[in-house]
């Protein structure tokens, strides 16, 4: 599956399903990048898509099969001029078969193309060193910031609440 397409407000009730079963709840657990066991509730709303989706800084690239959303990936032009990458999605049932490296690769090339960016980042919490990894060996490298993680989205669910922060990783584009 190669074909990255924009998403469009069309998509937001897909792009949501499919970005709730890979990061939270039972679902997620299927695959290995999900937060189920750290954060519950909601990953993203309805509301979030669409202000991405409108605007001109920012797009979501996605990938379907047989209409439905399987992977998708959110790509932002920072005031610096890099661009941050955020909410890379692949589907439980199909991560660990490419599709994550294909977004990945597709969010770099639509970085320059789209906002001619030198550098991409992103934010990664601090406790998923699995995930840290796999970034590193696609040319990301922490860069020693951190940031914390944002109150709003402390909902822990039925979880113990935790101290959660973020890392930063970079990489030249």
């Amino acid at each position: 599956m190669s074909d990255f397409r924009a998403a469009t407000s069309v998509d937001i009730p897909t792009l949501r399903r499919l970005i709730e079963s890979a990061y939270r709840g039972d679902s997620a657990k299927a695959g290995w990048t999900h937060e189920a066991d750290l954060l519950g509730g909601d990953r993203t709303s309805d509301a979030e898509l669409a202000g991405i989706i409108a605007d001109p800084d920012q797009v979501l690239l996605m990938t379907e099969d047989e209409g439905e959303a399987v992977g998708c990936v959110r790509v932002m032009r920072q005031a610096d001029g890099s661009t941050y990458l955020g909410m890379l999605t692949v589907s439980p049932g199909r991560q660990a078969g490419g599709l994550g490296r294909a977004l990945l690769a597709a969010a770099e090339t639509e970085a320059i193309a789209r906002f001619a960016a030198p550098r991409m980042e992103m934010t990664v919490i601090s406790t998923r060193s699995e995930l840290i990894a796999w970034y590193e060996r696609r040319g990301y490298a922490l860069t020693g910031e951190r940031r914390p993680f944002p109150l709003e989205a402390r909902d822990f669910g039925d979880l113990s609440p935790q101290t959660l922060e973020f890392v930063v990783l970079a990489k030249p584009l």
